[in-house]
């Protein structure tokens, strides 16, 4: 081997472990963070850290995840959004809502926001239009309450002779109006009243369970509200001691035991987020990537809870179901 040769060889030894050591220093990692409601890792966690591998991205080696959850309590999600300011982090996604949005928005202008929401983004202020965002916010929305009159119809196909069905919500929510519009629509057309109850925290429920009893409501539906998770169990257990069918706007409340659920594919949207985190990543601005909607829709219907309260749902009905509880 001649001295040319070796020299060479040797320089691009040490030029190879340059780069390596140079990649793997922790400023060039890119780091991202993620704003939740709940504790814990949930299934659309998982989905979104699904997304990230099936892109190439591993945690703790090419990529850095700081996951920030305020367990219930939103009046925190500024303090953990400046905090991820603090961190430098290259884009924060959030989930769970519209508060770790509106958090998010008020502690940075420039650092991407990658939003999950049910909103319609336009609507509120997030972004100036669906296929230009402009600024620093993209991302997805499932725009859920355009699917609240498809879930009342959905209800009374499968309990044809309802007439009369409680909404479980929050008055003070952002989106309620919206939800209750064209929830009213729909059960004009359907020939339903709506019970409207009122369910914001904990102590709201004795209230709650005992107006729907009161007034005979045939059937319940819950508004779609973060918050209102936390009460899922105390719900679905009131729907079944009394006998009433339900549906939901996420197929959790299925498994836990309500009756049907109809929305979109949520573990879908939470893996595309991070296709979003990529192109930003790449050097794509977020005002340039378009909001996207959802692409898959599901209808989760439990049919151990439709046996317990004495409901036979028809066949064309369970057909369509994407997935069915036994």
């Amino acid at each position: 081997m001649s001295t040319k040769v070796f020299c060479f060889g040797v320089c691009a030894m040490l030029l190879a472990l340059n780069f390596s050591v140079y990649a793997q220093q922790p400023g060039k990692v890119p780091r991202i963070g993620y704003l939740s409601l709940r504790s814990g890792f949930g299934v659309n966690d998982e989905a979104f850290r699904q997304g990230l591998r099936e892109l190439g991205y591993t945690e703790g080696q090419n990529i850095v995840v700081e996951w920030r959850f305020v367990d219930g309590k939103s009046e925190r999600y500024r303090d953990l959004a400046a905090e991820l300011v603090r961190l430098k982090v290259d884009a924060i996604v959030t989930a769970s809502g519209d508060d770790p949005i509106i958090a998010a928005m008020n502690v940075t202008k420039t650092i991407p926001i990658i939003i999950t929401t049910g909103s319609d983004p336009v609507a509120r202020g997030f972004v100036a239009s669906l296929a230009h965002p402009e600024g620093n916010v993209t991302g997805l929305s499932y725009m859920l309450h355009e699917l609240s009159g498809k879930r009342l119809e959905l209800l009374k196909e499968a309990v044809p002779k309802l007439l009369r069905v409680a909404v479980l919500g929050d008055r003070d929510q952002q989106n309620y109006n919206v939800q209750m519009k064209e929830l009213e629509e729909a059960a004009q057309v359907l020939g339903l009243q709506l019970q409207p109850v009122q369910l914001r925290v904990a102590d709201d429920l004795e209230n709650a369970f005992s107006a729907i009893a009161r007034d005979r409501a045939g059937a319940v539906f819950v508004l779609v509200n973060p918050a209102i998770g936390f009460f899922r169990g105390k719900v679905v257990e009131f729907a079944t001691k009394g006998r009433l069918p339900g549906i939901y706007a996420t197929p959790d409340w299925v498994d836990s035991g309500g009756l049907m659920s109809y929305a979109p594919a949520y573990a879908d949207q939470y893996r595309r987020a991070a296709v979003y985190v990529d192109k930003i990543l790449k050097g794509t601005k977020p005002g340039d990537l378009p909001i996207e909607r959802p692409r898959k829709f599901e209808l989760v219907i439990n049919l151990k809870t439709a046996k317990q309260i004495g409901v036979t749902i028809p066949p064309n009905l369970l057909a369509r179901a994407d997935r069915i509880i036994k």
